[in-house]
């Protein structure tokens, strides 16, 4: 009667009258045929091998190649390499120094600059000066994004251009020296 009520008479009446096997799950089971699978243990070499042969179906990550190069990751992109190459200068010359300070002191590289042509120091003020110079602006362009400032797109690029400007100008004033 409650049943009828709430709704739960034709529920309950199909419940009651469903066949057996319906309702128990584990006979159920029972009789759908299972396929077969065999299992057989592979040397650690052929496991590999299916690996591998894997990776060749996935599909490769999209390169930074197919977009369209964008001033944020060009500037991130040449932070890290001017960063990079201005260390490598500076630990190859503080080996250098260790090795022979003989040959690497003061005295005898202002002596063998001032040997050379004067293109050849311009070409190597530029040289050191344009790397050292943008990696100093590009460096304050991300503390800036570190402490929440042009975030924006329209700010990012703001904050390259400037960056960029700031390296000429200042990259000048240093070979002009």
């Amino acid at each position: 009667m409650m049943s009828a009520r709430i709704g739960l008479g034709s529920a309950t009446r199909r419940v009651a009258f469903a066949p057996v096997i319906g309702r128990n799950q584990t006979v159920l089971r029972t009789l759908i045929p299972k396929r077969g699978v065999q299992i057989q243990s592979l040397p650690p070499s052929a496991s590999e091998e299916i690996l591998n042969a894997q990776r060749l179906k996935r599909p490769s990550s999209p390169h930074f190649t197919i977009y369209q190069p964008q001033l944020t990751w060009l500037g991130s992109i040449a932070n890290r390499v001017t960063g990079g190459a201005l260390s490598a200068l500076l630990y190859g010359f503080s080996l250098a120094y260790l090795i022979a300070p003989d040959t690497f002191d003061s005295a005898h590289i202002v002596e063998f600059v001032a040997g050379l042509p004067d293109y050849v120091k311009y070409t190597g003020k530029v040289i050191l000066a344009a790397p050292f110079t943008f990696h100093f602006w590009n460096g304050l362009r991300h503390l800036s994004w570190d402490m929440g400032k042009f975030l924006s797109l329209k700010g990012a690029y703001r904050a390259g251009y400037a960056a960029l400007g700031a390296t000429v100008i200042s990259t000048v004033a240093l070979v002009l020296m």
